[in-house]
């Protein structure tokens, strides 16, 4: 049997720990940021992610969305990662709204040839507001991605303050 403690919060409880036998949940809080190379291939792309994730401890389940730079979208190696990852949709971001974006590894080569110093990384972040970088941009031939955690995980977690000034934060006491 799970622990649990009551919240005082009309019957919310806390678990204290999974249930043996419980697939793992992961909410898709993630974005994917992914630039890829007209000779890119899908496999490439696939395995790049594959292995960043498993890197990072992150699950694919917990990716929201990708999102790359403008005219990408339709990119073979862009579609199979989206399809792998369960469909999920594929912002596009224009070149001078992902300029925009302060990231830590700009390219001056992809800033050359795109008018934005950064895909990946860029459109991670611009899909993500609010959010924060995860995993800094990766490379492999063709293909470069990089992974921000939306808003929903990139702030820490506070206490909810009292109701009011004189009322404790838990009314029926310690919810031990």
């Amino acid at each position: 049997m799970v622990g649990s403690r009551g919240l005082g919060y009309g019957g919310v409880r806390r678990m204290s720990g999974p249930v043996a036998g419980d697939p793992p949940v992961h909410p898709r809080t993630l974005v994917v940021g992914i630039g890829a190379s007209s000779a890119a291939e899908s496999a490439e792309a696939v395995q790049l992610l594959t292995d960043v994730l498993r890197e990072a401890g992150l699950a694919p389940h917990a990716v929201a969305r990708l999102a790359t730079v403008a005219g990408k979208a339709d990119h073979p190696a862009v579609r199979r990662v989206a399809h792998w990852l369960g469909g999920v949709p594929v912002d596009e971001h224009p070149g001078r709204e992902l300029a925009a974006v302060p990231v830590p590894n700009p390219s001056a080569a992809v800033g050359a040839a795109l008018g934005t110093a950064s895909v990946a990384e860029a459109a991670a972040l611009a899909s993500a507001p609010g959010g924060r970088l995860l995993v800094a941009k990766r490379k492999s031939a063709m293909v470069t991605v990089a992974v921000a955690a939306t808003a929903a995980i990139a702030r820490p977690l506070s206490p909810a303050p009292p109701l009011s000034p004189t009322e404790p934060a838990h009314p029926q006491g310690d919810p031990a």
